[in-house]
């Protein structure tokens, strides 16, 4: 198993879950289901499969790229007509780069397609500004309501 904690809902605010999760590659069903629940539950259920291929991607990278045990994944919905995916890690010295692309690769397109699929996606240092301790990398898709 590699759930770590229960999915949360946001308490107040714009509706929103999270969840803590190992940092290993089983962990990026976690985040698609999570992704698929939480627009199922506001009634997105045409843009579910888009939110988690992003959400795969975002962990994937994560994982590959990240230090530490153990990852958050959050999902929120900060506008009726936007979500906002996240997953934060204890790396903030490796930052999320776009690779170019290797036709024969069988790999390193994670961001290549976070990029071609979010209206907007970027990294937040998490921590004092200059003693992070991590980052949250996060993409912004376009839904319909």
């Amino acid at each position: 198993m590699t759930s770590t904690s229960a999915a949360q809902p946001r308490s107040t605010g714009h509706p929103g879950y999270a969840q803590t999760q190992l940092r290993v590659p089983e962990t990026a069903e976690a985040a698609r289901r999570l992704a698929r629940t939480a627009l199922a539950t506001w009634g997105l259920d045409d843009d579910a499969d888009t939110a988690a291929l992003t959400m795969s991607e975002l962990v994937a990278n994560a994982v590959r790229h990240a230090d530490g045990h153990s990852l958050r994944i959050i999902v929120d919905r900060p506008a009726d007509d936007r979500v906002y995916l996240a997953v934060i890690d204890r790396a903030p010295h490796r930052l999320p780069q776009v690779r170019t692309q290797d036709p024969d690769g069988v790999s390193g397109r994670g961001l290549f397609l976070v990029e071609a699929i979010a209206d907007r996606w970027g990294y937040d240092f998490m921590g004092p500004g200059s003693q992070p301790w991590g980052k949250r990398v996060w993409a912004e898709l376009k839904v319909t309501p």
